[in-house]
């Protein structure tokens, strides 16, 4: 099986009905994310939300659009709960294996699978994990801030 650096790209936070969610975009170094993919997945992002549970924990987390090389195209939105667990929400457009009903990028549909996310998605993790830590848990007071403009760097990602 052949394995490839993938390109990451943060563009910036969005608010979701009060969530605060820094932004990854996971694509083919020659193909970037088509806009109607992103759009398509924008647009599915609240449905995934609609009914995560105020437990106190700051509303905040990020997401993870990832095209894949093929027709997929797998939206992840990742909250912290808990104070300092993460919660995933999973959706994905054109990925038969994944129940999808056509090979549409744009058609998105949840996914329950208990899948966290794939290599690429998962440095993307590593990174949110250490940032709540740093800005979260272990100062005086928590820096949300701080979190939210503390985004893992542009650039390959996979090895």
């Amino acid at each position: 099986m052949a394995f490839r650096d993938k390109e990451l790209r943060t563009p910036g936070s969005v608010l979701v009905d009060g969530r605060h969610l820094k932004r990854y975009h996971i694509d083919q170094p020659e193909r970037p994310i088509e806009p109607e993919v992103e759009k398509a997945a924008y647009e599915e992002l609240p449905l995934l939300l609609v009914d995560l549970v105020d437990d106190g924990t700051p509303a905040a987390g990020w997401v993870v659009l990832h095209r894949g090389a093929d027709t997929g195209a797998y939206l992840l939105a990742y909250t912290w709960v808990w104070d300092n667990a993460v919660e995933v929400r999973v959706a994905a457009a054109g990925q038969p294996a994944l129940d999808c009903p056509d090979d549409d990028p744009t058609h998105f549909v949840e996914v329950r699978r208990p899948a966290v996310g794939c290599v690429w998605e998962l440095a993307v993790l590593e990174h949110e994990r250490a940032a709540w830590v740093r800005h979260m848990l272990a100062p005086e007071a928590p820096n949300l801030a701080g979190y939210l403009n503390d985004s893992r760097v542009e650039g390959p990602v996979g090895h």
